[in-house]
């Protein structure tokens, strides 16, 4: 697992929106080429008990845009987002997962597949994030 350097979180502590805070949202290991981040179930429920679809996205959109931050540089920024979800389970309870794989990191876009697993491993989702990078 890579180390997050002191200069890459001073960015991510200024960059993490205030709905990813709320959220629990907490990085866990972050370079361009892979990223991690976990999120308590508990919070981020529905009325009837389960996280909803919503949440899983939110948790990969975060994730994916750290990443491409961290290969945009100082002197550029990820600024558009595309985003392909697909959802085969919900969770109730524990600590989600999420890990974010780069497929493409180019000078004009990213491409991250992010894998959300519940504590038992089992596949919650999987959110294709496309960043669309400029200079700053």
């Amino acid at each position: 697992m890579n180390e997050i350097s002191p200069d890459v979180q001073r960015m991510l502590d200024r960059g993490i929106g205030e709905l990813a805070t709320k959220m629990g949202i907490e990085l866990v290991s972050l370079s361009a080429e892979r990223a991690e981040a976990t999120m308590p179930a508990a919070g981020n429920t529905q009325p009837f008990g389960v996280v909803h679809g919503g949440a899983y996205v939110v948790l990969a959109e975060s994730l994916g845009s750290m990443a491409a931050n961290v290969w945009a540089g100082a002197d550029q920024v990820a600024v558009g987002i595309e985003v392909n979800a697909s959802h085969s389970r919900s969770a109730r309870e524990g600590v989600i997962r999420a890990v974010a794989t780069a497929i493409h990191l180019g000078r004009t876009l990213t491409t991250h597949e992010v894998a959300i697993t519940d504590e038992a491993g089992r596949r919650l989702s999987t959110v294709r994030i496309t960043n669309f990078i400029r200079q700053r």
